[in-house]
């Protein structure tokens, strides 16, 4: 397949400021991902998306070429992620380089292992339109999740509520944020949002773990710290 790897990295974080060139264990964040990167392909298939020139110096100084800087209107707080990736593809097709796939890596996400995006690279077929990474569900909608009726009183999100132990109720997976393997023909046919044939990768909880707040930095540290995990 011939993959592009994005790597999406807006300099206007919110919770953690300047979160992406943060040095976590002695390494700007953004760097994991690259790395992750470049395990997957060639440093001219990976694509730092960025509109801040403080991550565009980290990244090259990484030894990594930003071919272009993030247009404004794709870096605000209301722009998606469907905007950034077709933005990337369109400014490699003009160059006459076309991608069957795009490997999305949230930059927020530094544990992710090689093992797990080669798997994942493997498990996507074409008649697909995505494969995700996934961690179980924290909360199960069959058990122990709830929501208020018409009268405002809780009932069950999910089921007829018979379900009196977790281990009983069908498994459910939420996206971590670390692996998206993309169709790029069907993403620039239908955007992002209306991808509906999906495919799974499961991950555990430890390398599943998404920096958005201070708390997840602190617990990233205290992984490594604990040498919970290789870094």
């Amino acid at each position: 397949m011939n993959i592009l790897v994005i790597i999406p990295a807006r300099g206007g974080s919110k919770g953690i400021p300047h979160k992406n060139v943060k040095e976590l264990n002695g390494k700007p964040l953004i760097c994991y991902s690259i790395d992750a990167a470049r395990q997957l392909t060639t440093d001219e298939n990976i694509c730092v998306s960025t509109d801040d020139d403080v991550i565009i110096k980290v990244v090259e100084d990484y030894g990594l070429k930003v071919h272009f800087k993030r247009p404004a209107e794709l870096a605000t707080d209301c722009a998606g992620t469907n905007g950034v990736l077709l933005h990337a593809l369109e400014f490699y097709e003009k160059q006459g380089r076309k991608y069957d796939v795009v490997v999305l890596l949230q930059p927020t996400s530094p544990f992710r292992e090689t093992k797990s995006l080669k798997e994942a690279v493997a498990l996507y077929t074409s008649d697909i339109d995505m494969l995700v990474s996934v961690k179980e569900a924290a909360t199960n909608p069959y058990y122990n999740s709830f929501e208020e009726d018409a009268e405002g009183l809780l009932v069950i999100s999910k089921g007829d509520g018979t379900i009196e132990r977790r281990q009983d109720a069908p498994k459910v997976w939420e996206f971590n944020g670390s692996i998206y393997v993309i169709n790029s023909t069907r993403l620039k046919e239908v955007g992002l949002s209306k991808l509906n044939r999906i495919r799974k990768y499961v991950m555990d909880d430890l390398h599943s773990i998404d920096i958005d707040s201070m708390f997840d930095w602190y617990m990233a540290e205290k992984v490594i710290s604990s040498h919970l995990i290789e870094n």
